[in-house]
């Protein structure tokens, strides 16, 4: 007996059926699995998904339709081929196995060669199928991972006009995801953190000191404290920022682009806004944007914890201090009190990350 090539899922309540079902598929080396009822069928295809269903329409149980209609709700189950038996010849039956989901009708009694010639059909079709959305799946993943890198590279773009950032797009990256999907299910952040958002805020957060291109040389790496007007120039980087993003996005026509486009626009515009209305805008409180919230923190944490021009790296415990109790600069007033409290919770991971991704220049003045 040749290999078995395919897997499939007979259901009739009738033995001999099923018998004579697997004794034409097993001849032609297929393995087949046989259930007697629609609910052992439902159970056995959970178990294992084969590559095909027989299926019996009239079933003391549960019809065949029903079980059809099951299966298509499910997303692992749905593409798996059905081909209705029965020996009902009514053409409503027929269309109504077609409109449940099925792709095939054989009547009873089984012509041996007319059972072979549909199943053979199928598979073929299922293989045909599966290589073409595998094709597409590729073909989406390529176009990801350069729409990634893009953006990755715009973000460098700020990174080059200020050398002593080193890691820091990497690390806030980090630090912007664990923060949101620790906030997925909190009852203040509920339908803002889906899988979807939370990706879209990772790839968005290197993106948000692009506006940086637009401040001198004699600012952005001046090694002293700023004069007043000195530091109004260097606020304006968050307005920079939000033009460039805005610029791109008049340009694009594309839902997905445009979500992105908008989660990066408010980390750009808005990761230096407090959450007492002290920052560089005014914004308080939930006027906020969300994605600005997590970019807050996210950004100040990875300062203090890396040498600037001005300062060295501090530790993560002497950040941790300074972020939850203050330091006259910093107050804890800044954040949104639960992105805050998720950082208490999250302390040890963003020490991990802040140690497996300091700067060369950094030493490991985080604990380790």
């Amino acid at each position: 007996m040749p290999e078995p090539k395919n897997t499939i899922l007979v259901v009739d309540d009738t033995p001999a059926n099923l018998q004579l079902l697997e004794s034409i598929l097993q001849e032609q080396g297929y393995a087949v699995r046989a259930a007697i009822s629609g609910r052992l069928a439902l159970k056995a295809a959970q178990a294992q998904a084969p590559d095909l269903i027989l299926l019996d329409i009239n079933m003391p149980d549960m019809s065949g339709f029903d079980v059809c209609r099951i299966l298509k709700t499910d997303p692992n189950l749905a593409g798996i081929p059905v081909i209705f038996i029965s020996a009902a010849v009514d053409t409503a039956d027929k269309l109504r196995a077609f409109e449940e989901g099925g792709v095939d009708y054989i009547t009873k009694p089984f012509q041996h060669q007319e059972v072979l010639a549909r199943v053979v059909a199928h598979l073929e079709l299922k293989r045909y199928r599966d290589y073409l959305e595998e094709m597409v799946q590729e073909r989406t993943r390529d176009v990801q991972l350069t729409q990634d890198a893009v953006i990755y590279g715009l973000g460098i773009l700020a990174e080059y006009r200020d050398p002593e950032t080193g890691l820091h797009l990497k690390r806030t990256q980090r630090y912007v995801k664990i923060l949101a999907t620790h906030l997925q299910h909190h009852p203040r952040f509920q339908g803002c953190f889906d899988d979807t958002t939370i990706r879209l805020l990772y790839l968005s957060a290197p993106l948000h000191d692009i506006g940086k291109v637009g401040v001198p040389d004699t600012i952005l790496l001046k090694p002293g404290p700023l004069t007043a007007d000195e530091f109004d120039q260097m606020k304006r980087h968050t307005t920079y920022g939000r033009e460039v993003i805005d610029r791109i996005a008049a340009g694009m026509n594309n839902d997905s682009a445009a979500s992105f486009l908008s989660l990066a626009g408010d980390c750009a515009a808005s990761h230096h806004e407090y959450w007492n209305g002290k920052g560089y805008s005014g914004l308080a409180g939930d006027a906020i944007p969300v994605a600005g919230r997590l970019m807050a923190l996210a950004d100040v944490y990875d300062a203090l914890t890396s040498r600037r021009a001005y300062k060295p790296a501090f530790t993560h415990e002497r950040a941790f201090t300074i972020l939850t109790s203050g330091d006259g600069r910093t107050v804890p007033e800044q954040f949104d009190p639960a992105v805050l409290q998720a950082f208490v919770e999250l302390r040890d991971t963003f020490k991990l990350i802040a140690f497996t991704l300091r700067d060369e220049d950094t030493p490991p003045a985080t604990g380790f």
